[in-house]
């Protein structure tokens, strides 16, 4: 059963699917898509158009602005935030305040199973692979292979994991890894 709490403020043009719980002071706006089964916490911010697949971990205070695709099983820690301009200015060059036909906000993609750490700071027009884990505090400013660990500002690649969070010492020992731990048992 889906659950809003009444704190929430959920547009109703946004789109929520079945089973999804949101928690208190949440913002969703318009024509948002948030999937199945997941887990938006207390006061995070959800921006219009942003696509969020299913059962998706959205943790507190977190910031997911216009022009993000979230693909399944995605977990998003407390106070990341997702950027959508690389030249973020309040006015145009004649001191005119911007408005929304003054810029063209970004595309950034996350992509199934991946994990953004606490206070990540994901630069848009990045990709970040599946499986991929975006350390705390991390500043993300390009693309992240799948299963890659990324830690730091720039962030970097320090090394690889599978799927259920082994250490790895290559990209493919992670991929090898994780077909392994997704086969049922015998």
């Amino acid at each position: 059963m889906t659950s809003i709490h009444p704190t929430a403020d959920v547009s109703p043009l946004a789109e929520i699917g079945e089973g999804s719980r949101i928690w208190h002071g949440v913002q969703i706006r318009e024509r948002a898509k948030l999937g199945k089964g997941c887990i938006v916490g207390k006061n995070a911010y959800i921006d219009f158009e942003v696509i969020i697949g299913n059962y998706v971990k959205i943790q507190n205070n977190a910031s997911l602005y216009h022009g993000l695709i979230v693909e399944d099983g995605v977990f998003i820690g407390p106070h990341a935030i997702f950027t959508n301009d690389r030249v973020p200015r309040a006015v145009n060059p004649d001191g005119t305040l911007k408005g929304a036909s003054d810029w063209e906000a970004g595309r950034t993609l996350i992509r199934r199973g991946a994990s953004v750490g606490a206070g990540a700071i994901i630069v848009t027009g990045v990709m970040i692979g599946e499986w991929a884990l975006c350390g705390a505090g991390a500043v993300v400013t390009r693309d992240v292979p799948a299963h890659a660990i990324v830690v730091g500002n720039p962030a970097r690649v320090i090394g690889y994991v599978s799927a259920g969070g082994v250490r790895c010492a290559s990209q493919e020992e992670a991929i090898e890894r994780t077909t392994q731990e997704q086969r049922p048992d015998s």
